[in-house]
């Protein structure tokens, strides 16, 4: 059967393959620390306690007909007071479109701005921007970074491909990574966007941004930072993507928020609206409701955030106690997310079985079947198979998972030769 050329050259996800052969090893009965999927065990980390009960009281009120298209008022209204109370921007319920997750306003901020054939600028790695690039018909601008820059663009590095770009995509803290940008860093590239838009013609498309934030309430002693507070005047030129599945643990409630330029919101709107998309009402009911509780929410946030810390600095300095005893491995302390930046350089080496690791994939599948422990390589987000480099999502292990794989890691890489 015949299908559209999108359909045959669109790629599936790298990340949902990997997990579906962990999840064949496991119906096996194999024990593997599944350290690949950007999501909670609700069973280690439900969502709040208030926020559950809150959602089934909406039903029970039978909240359970259509959303507006662009998310209840009340909720709009909320999300604009909790922006400003939490990170200090400031915007009115119009400017903010709610939708299922994350996914779909991402998408939709791409339908709204971009052309087939326009120029998308983003960094490698980054998470599905080349498939949102793919789906639009974009031409890709990859800005290549590196471990000495936490991953993270610099101005140097976007400003060979802003001439023409209508979109630059960023993300903070960033997925796959889990670093952040420094405030000197992104005002350098905020002015390196203003003053491009200050030398095209009237008329011309400007140069957006879109600004991923979803993990901006998950931060570990850093300052999170964005663009429109660093300069008011990219405020007509930034779409923000945020939401509460990944601060809350709450990716299958499925509420984000989107906002940012009026003109360019209702137009977004249009499209999650013919997408369908929108969040569950009863879900958009309670979540209006709960993020006006600020004990609630921050005694929350605050085992939470520190729990996914504890996670994550356990299995940083195990990675760096493997380095110390002269292990090829390295890792970059966390910042935010629930991600930790893991370097594995064992391309080259030769298995107990007499295989040659080859790849990225060839390394991580070894781990999967030596120490049991599954991360994801860089190659999944856009780098080469050659990029030693890996992402490890701590949002399903507990602690004692953690410290019981580093012993593993040590005895598997051990035995290569």
């Amino acid at each position: 059967m015949s299908v559209s050329v999108l359909a045959q050259t669109l790629k599936g996800s790298e990340i949902i393959k990997i997990g579906n052969e962990i999840n064949e090893l496991k119906r096996q009965g194999q024990q593997i620390a599944n350290l690949t999927i950007g999501d909670f065990d609700p069973q280690i980390y439900p969502i709040p306690a208030e926020l559950r009960d809150l959602i089934i009281e909406a039903y029970q009120d039978n909240q359970t007909n259509y959303p507006p298209a662009d998310g209840i008022l009340e909720l709009r209204k909320q999300v604009a007071l909790f922006l400003d109370k939490y990170h200090h921007i400031k915007v009115t319920a119009n400017e903010v479109l709610i939708s299922s997750g994350s996914r779909p306003l991402i998408y939709s901020t791409f339908l709204a701005l971009v052309d087939p054939g326009d120029k998308v600028i983003y960094p490698l790695p980054s998470w599905n921007n080349n498939h949102y690039c793919h789906i639009t018909g974009a031409e890709e601008a990859q800005v290549l970074t590196y471990a000495e820059n936490n991953f993270l663009p610099k101005a140097a590095d976007i400003a060979p491909h802003v001439k023409g770009a209508t979109l630059l995509c960023l993300c903070s803290p960033q997925n796959p990574t889990g670093t952040m940008f420094e405030q000197a860093d992104l005002e350098e590239i905020c002015d390196l966007v203003i003053a491009e838009n200050a030398s095209r013609q009237p008329g011309e498309k400007p140069l957006y941004i879109m600004y991923d934030q979803i993990y901006a309430m998950l931060t570990f002693g850093k300052k999170h930072v964005d663009p429109v507070t660093l300069r008011p005047e990219l405020k007509d030129y930034v779409v923000y993507i945020d939401g509460i599945s990944k601060c809350l643990a709450a990716t299958g409630v499925r509420v984000g928020w989107g906002f940012g330029p009026e003109a360019i919101i209702s137009k977004m709107k249009s499209i999650v609206g013919h997408m369908g998309a929108w969040a569950p009402k009863a879900e958009q009911v309670a979540t209006a409701k709960y993020i006006q509780d600020d004990e609630a929410l921050k005694t929350y946030l605050g085992t939470f955030s520190s729990r996914i810390q504890e996670c994550l600095s356990t299995l940083y300095k195990g990675i760096q106690q493997l380095k110390a005893e002269g292990f090829a491995v390295d890792a970059i302390e966390p910042m935010g997310a629930i991600y930790l930046t893991i370097k594995a350089d064992f391309i080259g080496k030769t298995t107990p079985d007499g295989e040659v690791l080859q790849s990225s994939a060839d390394i991580n599948f070894y781990l999967i079947k030596a120490a049991k422990v599954a991360l994801v390589p860089f190659s999944a987000f856009g780098a080469g198979d050659d990029v030693t480099w890996f992402r490890a999502s701590v949002g399903t292990s507990t602690l004692e998972d953690i410290q019981n794989m580093i012993p593993r890691i040590r005895e598997a890489l051990s035995q290569l030769k």
